[in-house]
């Protein structure tokens, strides 16, 4: 009974409270002249904060029109908005603004919406070494991060040099399908610098137990010294594959809209996603040598932890995953 009651007290306060903003919208339309859409594009300025308040008036709004707008085809938004300032009664002559101010939002709402369905499909389809374009991706995979040296034999011991479990890759991409082959691609692409330098320390061993006077001798930098300090090795493939399950997550979650619509000034697309991949990887890389873990072992401590602070990052509204390496100069900071 008691929790029956408190089921009927949560309804009616939603209710109430559905009821009370829509009140209040009416009173400040009034006020104003202006409708919730107007105010929200007025008072903030481009990107996440307005995006985000836009997204949800539309979702909460009793107009069907509202809110099928974030799920329509991308060729009907510039409709879609003519649509929904005519049914807010908002001339365009008084608002020429406006209408450049939401299809630059919904095409950024339609564009997430999207990302996440492609991103989806990338990742349900897995690899098949009986397909001849998965098979090249693959091998441009290896060519890109050991330039020079040929691989031996498609199944061989030599994909552990850069990080794979075993002597055939096709294994690891299980989880994240190709997904996770498109990301490393992409990556030792478009910043092979830091891709390979990654997957250099990525296959130095822990080394705290070493000679230190004997290493200061032939090393003369104080980065040098901490580098040799700290536990440096894992599995750079598999840790790309992992980091693409923790930038997949952030993505479905919605998190990851704060950066994109800061980044994006359209529609978010793959490579927006791709870029925020070698972000990831680049950013973990530094937070696993400062955390310091004591092996291997760790990782799903760490990788934990790294998550919350990115968590935390997007939690500002502001907040653009700041571009500092080759894969992401074309983003931009609004």
């Amino acid at each position: 009974m008691k929790h029956f009651m408190r089921m009927v007290v949560k309804v009616w306060i939603y209710f109430y409270c559905i009821c009370l903003w829509r009140c209040l919208k009416f009173i400040l339309r009034k006020l104003t002249g202006r409708c919730e859409l107007q105010r929200i594009c007025y008072k903030n300025k481009p990107g996440a904060g307005r995006t985000r308040k836009i997204e949800s008036s539309l979702k909460s709004s009793k107009r069907k029109l509202l809110q099928n707008a974030p799920s329509v085809h991308p060729d009907a938004i510039e409709n879609t908005i003519e649509d929904i300032l005519t049914l807010k009664k908002v001339h365009l002559d008084t608002n020429p603004q406006l209408a450049v101010s939401l299809q630059a939002c919904l095409l950024q709402i339609v564009g997430y919406r999207n990302l996440t369905l492609e991103v989806e499909k990338l990742r349900r389809e897995a690899f098949d070494s009986e397909n001849p374009q998965h098979e090249e991706m693959l091998l441009k995979l290896w060519k890109t991060l050991k330039p020079g040296i040929p691989l031996e034999a498609r199944v061989s011991k030599q994909w552990c040099e850069i990080g794979f479990q075993g002597d055939d890759p096709k294994t690891d991409f299980r989880g994240m399908g190709l997904l996770g082959l498109y990301n490393l691609v992409y990556f030792a692409e478009k910043d092979p610098t830091s891709a390979l330098q990654i997957l250099s320390d990525s296959l130095q061993p822990k080394s705290r137990d070493a000679n230190k006077e004997e290493f200061s001798k032939i090393s003369n930098t104080e980065w040098e010294m901490k580098k040799f300090d700290k536990a440096i090795g894992y599995s750079f493939a598999i840790v790309g594959i992992n980091i693409t399950d923790l930038a997949y997550n952030l993505l479905i979650s919605g998190a990851l809209k704060t950066h994109l619509y800061n980044v994006a000034p359209e529609a978010p697309a793959l490579h927006h996603f791709q870029q925020t991949f070698c972000f990831l990887m680049h950013e973990f890389h530094k937070f696993w040598i400062e955390e310091d873990p004591l092996d291997i072992m760790e990782f799903n401590r760490v990788r934990n932890k790294f998550h919350k602070r990115i968590l935390k990052q997007l939690q500002n509204t502001d907040m653009a995953l700041c571009p500092h390496f080759a894969a992401s100069e074309s983003l931009i900071n609004l």
